[in-house]
């Protein structure tokens, strides 16, 4: 089995749905039944630092992920069925950790 994290993007088209606390609670239980969820959140401001260097605000527009099992990057696909952010017209990205 594999382990991917999906992270959401702040670039939905339907702000309401994918902030509603909802549809975020029937997604995160669907995703525990499966038994493939290991955890996420949500990702507030950051800041992005470079040694010598003034901080600068965080370069990408993350707004959260959640990481999951799967026994591929397809099989993995299927966790976006239900995620508010991915229903409501937003980007997703999924990444496979590597085993090292």
């Amino acid at each position: 089995m594999n382990e991917y994290i999906i992270f959401m993007l702040d670039d939905t088209t339907n702000r309401s749905a994918s902030t509603n606390s909802t549809l975020w609670a029937e997604y995160i239980s669907a995703l525990r039944k499966s038994g493939q969820f290991d955890g996420g959140s949500s990702i507030g401001n950051g800041e992005r630092h470079r040694k010598g260097e003034p901080a600068k605000a965080a370069g990408i527009d993350v707004t959260g992920f959640i990481r999951v099992r799967a026994a591929s990057m397809e099989d993995a696909r299927r966790f976006l069925i239900g995620n508010p952010d991915y229903e409501a017209g937003g980007s997703v990205e999924i990444r496979e950790l590597p085993k090292d």
